[in-house]
């Protein structure tokens, strides 16, 4: 198994003032309307992308009926103007007056998903946003192959595109921009690549070992609690929930300290995810191998704040367990001891996730943060209220809007949900502090960030992110988005992190 920090995770990336002649594809925006395609930039990059090849552009390109539309797709030989140039990809951008850095981040990926076998890419896309251009191709081209052998692994024309080159007009033009892209794009990617690891290979032990490696050689400071430790120290959830597995639970914690203001994030780390003796159905079980998702988001999004040298000190708190139904496995009916004494009644083992999240936000919260942000895959009630796209965030009211706010902004659509007051008593529990579920299915995520709500101090800002959907595609690829792990929300955390260095 090829480890996540030895792995190239996507095409090397890098800016150019000219259109080389060994270029393969050269890739041009396309937007749309009444008049007809039009391509974009408009005047930037007249030098190389001449009036007189413009024009024969979109001749060619409405000869073979070349809209415009979001997403489209329009191959054709390259223009005898552009000398080396193979062929160019004109891709839709939709309505010029609706653009946005996350249509051109989505079209940018649609290109690169569509370029595999091509050695060299340049596109002009980089002159509507270079940030937005680099993400999309960097994240559309993410490909997971090390558990294929040579039978089934990519041929050389099924390959990722290898690199791409984002036209600029001057000398240093977006290159800090470029900088930021890259690493964001590369944590993302490093996101999906810890949760497409079957959980055969990615296990609390491995996934700790993993995650320190990482961590240590990124200069930050580490901590693992085994399973001894975490008996000690009265880690009630995360052993309840682990101790049904052969392979035993773990907490991690990574600190960068970057400056005085103090950032909590704590991610679940579930490795693979059984129900316990709760147990899930058969089918789509498999699927469960993205139950680390949060865990992987906060551990990526840490190691970017580093390496973006943010002013703040954030640490990640990550318990990690796998959820295993066995002759040692917690049962429903059982009651645990939280860190910090809460007890709970366990009434189903399937609603785990809150169980390891409660000791984790317990723990991150005596470091004194300012502000506090969860993560997790928790429950299946955020996919039947808001789809498989759109990431619920509750919390404090002002954090938690924010939060969505931001989301929304980077392109990642969170949406600011309410714990309802009229909620709070239905996790009672007749024999214990808390039950870890109401006796009904109504509003189920919501009962969730409320259960979550008694384990944070009143005063600390604190968001909760429920990303049961978002963080694992099941479906076809969309955009930048592949199938498998997407790395959400990544870059909602790093953007919120830099949203609070700059206060």
């Amino acid at each position: 198994m090829t480890a996540v920090a030895d792995r190239s995770l996507g095409p090397e990336l890098a800016r150019t003032e000219t259109i080389g002649a060994d270029t393969d594809v050269l890739v041009i925006g396309l937007t749309s309307s009444e008049d007809g395609p039009a391509i974009v930039p408009e005047d930037l990059f007249g030098d190389v992308l001449t009036a007189d090849v413009r024009a024969e552009l979109l001749d060619q390109l409405g000869a073979v009926g070349a809209k415009g539309k979001a997403e489209e797709l329009t191959r054709i030989p390259a223009p005898a103007g552009l000398d080396g140039v193979t062929s160019v990809l004109a891709v839709g951008l939709g309505s010029a007056d609706k653009l946005d850095a996350e249509q051109i981040r989505r079209s940018a990926g649609v290109a690169a998903r569509s370029l595999s076998g091509t050695e060299l890419v340049v596109t002009t896309l980089s002159g509507l946003d270079i940030g937005a251009a680099a993400e999309g191709f960097y994240l559309g081209a993410y490909s997971f192959t090390p558990f294929r052998s040579d039978k089934s692994a990519p041929k050389p024309d099924e390959r990722p595109v290898a690199r791409v080159e984002l036209l600029v007009p001057e000398p240093g033009y977006g290159e800090e921009a470029l900088f930021r892209a890259q690493l964001t794009a590369e944590a993302v990617a490093t996101a999906r690549d810890f949760v497409n690891t079957p959980p055969s290979h990615l296990f609390p032990a491995e996934f700790a070992s993993r995650a320190q490696e990482l961590a240590e050689a990124a200069g930050l400071t580490v901590e693992v609690l085994d399973e001894k430790a975490l008996e000690a120290g009265g880690y009630g959830g995360v052993l309840g929930v682990g101790k049904g597995s052969s392979r035993p639970p773990r907490l991690i914690r990574i600190t960068y300290a970057g400056g005085p203001k103090k950032v909590a994030l704590v991610g679940k780390g579930i490795t693979f995810d059984t129900g316990g003796i709760s147990i899930k159905p058969a089918q789509n079980m498999e699927n469960m191998t993205s139950d680390m998702a949060g865990a992987a988001a906060v551990i990526a999004t840490t190691l970017l704040a580093a390496r973006l040298s943010l002013p703040i000190t954030v640490t990640a708190t990550v318990p990690m367990a796998e959820n295993m139904p066995s002759a040692t496995a917690q049962r429903p009916g059982d009651v645990l001891t939280q860190y910090g004494g809460i007890t709970v009644e366990v009434l189903n083992t399937d609603a785990e996730g809150r169980l390891i999240l409660a000791d984790a936000i317990v723990r991150a919260s005596e470091d004194d943060p300012e502000y506090l942000i969860d993560v997790a895959t928790l429950t299946g009630a955020q996919m039947v209220a808001l789809g498989t796209r759109t990431p619920g965030v509750m919390g404090t009211d002002e954090f938690r809007d924010r939060v969505a706010r931001i989301s929304r902004e980077v392109g990642e659509n969170g949406w600011a949900m309410p714990l309802p007051a009229e909620l709070r008593g239905d996790l009672n529990s007749k024999i214990a502090d808390l039950a870890n579920v109401a006796p009904h299915r109504w509003g189920g995520m919501l009962s969730a960030g409320l259960f979550l709500k008694e384990f944070v101090p009143d005063t600390v800002q604190w968001a909760h992110l429920d990303v049961a959907g978002p963080a694992y595609n099941t479906g076809g690829p969309f955009g930048y988005i592949g199938k498998g792990g997407t790395g959400v929300p990544v870059r909602t955390l790093i953007a919120v992190l830099q949203d609070i260095a700059a206060e």
